[in-house]
């Protein structure tokens, strides 16, 4: 960005034709033509395409414009308050139609305020709404450029997720090589095997910037890929981009249709997530959590329902509970990959499976299967594929109680390492940072933070997912990319936390056994031991009087004159009451 001019100026020469901001103080004049009347051919411009800005100490509001310049030499005074020249801004900011091939002014502009891509050069691509300016720097052609203006929505992190991206070029390139046997081009298909490999492997990311916010089948995403994978085609064939030798329709999308297509990477993508990253780890936070349930097996503990005091247990005991949430947690998100291994390839537009040969969708999801090694099939139902996503609503369904169940577990570890001195102090947590800006030497339970918050994230995300898969309308649902995201986020997130729990809280805890034994020994709640020998009534006495007196139940008993001490002694036995009786 270089900033030519500051206030009156009369100078302007450009030698080729740029695409530029102009600034002009709103004064006397609010029509923004008027301050461009005396420069030669200067196009009009409606006010949509302006947008007030503010100087950073003044509330005086600026008119600013985006337009291209030509080489034309200005000698007329302008009330000029800046003029920015952006040689390095996209064209995916300003959307130009050129009339009758005149190379001088764009008939009709757009620009919008968030800027995600720069480039200094551009090509012409075409679809069937004509010609359009693409960076000449990237892959994507007409479609995706004109998805980039018209879905504005988010930004960067609003990115298509990269496990779709990466789906795309598994299924492309099975699709090249099922097309092949078709009567595709062998050249052809070979060059766009190539291309989406390299989709595949995640070298071309950066020619994917669509945002999840666009059109609710994905195809926008789908045109993404195929334009990407038909340039690169090309250009491993020796042509250029944009001359459209290797076709994004006619040959990367062959026999396809995004309302199939999307779908299926959503699939791919999902299953390849949970089979590759949310399994593993949750695995492995399943292994450490057994390992404490038996290195902690013989400390007995008090018990809490209700949050109030309870009967004794082992702390291995309680966390058994924990290592069998996660168990099942695992065998839930496992239960549901037989849904998600069925592919809507082959179904097309509506699920007839219209521009398409016969045994195509057996073939290509057999050759997604030999490309991912997992058990990918052609759906049962194409219809059902198309219209409904069922199986992402259960798999999301099997990670919000993951989400749950790992809610409870975060929850109950940070409780019962709380303190150090004031609160249950029954664990002690890894000190992993310091805890506190103000308060010297505090240390907190950060990762059960940062699961907890995770988990609360998927549970919103599963919300959001169901209603997408409850709005599929006819032959097709229009939510695919909400709710592939929805999905892969919570997938990712609570893999990533699950790892991060385990490695840094879970893996490294004690059990403070001096602080357990003092509070077992205080709680009241021993005297359940008593209710066969005196009864429910005397034994709810007991514990009034010890309560109310500050006194132990063994001296509470004894002023009753419900017990003897050998009896009291002989009953209230902690370790003995951590299961039946023979």
């Amino acid at each position: 960005m270089l900033q030519i001019g500051r206030g009156d100026v009369s100078i302007l020469s450009l030698s080729t034709s740029v695409p530029c901001w102009l600034y002009f103080q709103t004064g006397r004049s609010t029509n923004v033509n008027d301050h461009t009347n005396s420069i030669p051919f200067f196009p009009r411009i409606e006010e949509t395409n302006w947008a007030v800005a503010h100087t950073p100490k003044k509330s005086a509001s600026y008119r600013a414009c985006f337009c291209f310049l030509s080489p034309v030499i200005w000698g007329s005074r302008l009330r000029l308050i800046s003029f920015i020249l952006e040689k390095e801004m996209a064209m995916v900011q300003a959307y130009r139609r050129i009339s009758g091939g005149s190379a001088i002014f764009a008939d009709s502009f757009r620009f919008t305020t968030c800027w995600r891509h720069f480039s200094t050069s551009f090509r012409e691509e075409r679809d069937t709404f004509g010609p359009i300016q693409v960076p000449s720097d990237k892959l994507w052609g007409a479609q995706t450029q004109r998805s980039l203006q018209n879905f504005e929505i988010g930004g960067d992190r609003e990115r298509m997720p990269e496990p779709i991206i990466r789906s795309f070029g598994i299924l492309k390139k099975c699709a090249a090589k099922v097309n092949m046997e078709y009567g595709l081009d062998p050249s052809i298909g070979k060059a766009i095997m190539e291309a989406a490999q390299e989709v595949a492997e995640g070298k071309l990311n950066d020619h994917f910037p669509l945002v999840i916010w666009q059109t609710g089948s994905g195809t926008q995403s789908n045109m993404n890929a195929n334009e990407v994978i038909a340039n690169r085609a090309a250009e491993i064939l020796g042509h250029k981009r944009g001359d459209k030798f290797v076709h994004p329709n006619d040959h990367v999308n062959r026999s396809q249709s995004s309302n199939d297509t999307f779908p299926t990477v959503m699939h791919i993508a999902a299953a390849t997530e949970i089979n590759s990253r949310l399994i593993p780890k949750l695995k492995q936070l399943h292994t450490s959590l057994q390992k404490k349930t038996n290195e902690f097996s013989d400390i007995v503990k008090i018990g809490r329902t209700h949050t109030q005091d309870a009967t004794p247990l082992t702390l291995g005991q309680e966390f058994s509970g924990y290592t069998t949430q996660v168990k099942y947690g695992i065998d839930r998100i496992i239960c549901t990959l037989p849904r998600l291994y069925q592919l809507a390839q082959g179904g097309t537009a509506v699920g007839t499976g219209l521009n398409t040969k016969k045994g195509f969708d057996v073939k290509i999801a057999a050759a997604v299967a030999d490309e991912t090694r997992l058990p990918f099939v052609t759906a049962e139902n194409k219809f059902e594929a198309l219209a409904a996503h069922d199986a992402f609503v259960e798999a999301s369904g099997a990670l919000n109680t993951i989400a749950a169940s790992l809610m409870k577990i975060a929850n109950d570890i940070r409780f019962l390492g709380s303190g150090p001195r004031c609160g249950f102090g029954e664990l002690i947590l890894p000190e992993n940072e310091p805890g506190s800006s103000i308060m010297p030497g505090k240390v907190n339970p950060t990762q059960c933070e940062a699961l907890t918050m995770v988990c609360a994230q998927a549970i919103g995300n599963h919300v959001a997912l169901t209603v997408g898969g409850s709005n599929g309308h006819f032959e097709l649902n229009v939510f695919k990319p909400m709710i592939a995201n929805s999905l892969l986020h919570s997938i990712r997130l609570l893999a990533d936390a699950s790892a991060s729990f385990e490695k840094n809280c879970v893996r490294g805890i004690q059990a403070n056994r001096d602080k357990i034994s003092k509070l077992l020994h205080e709680s009241l709640m021993l005297v359940t031991s008593l209710n066969p020998k005196i009864g429910y009534d005397n034994a709810a006495a007991v514990a009034k009087t010890a309560h109310k007196q500050g006194c132990t139940l063994k001296e509470a008993a004894l002023k009753l004159e419900v017990l003897t001490s050998e009896e009291f002694d002989q009953l209230v036995r902690p370790e003995k009451m951590l299961g039946p009786t023979d």
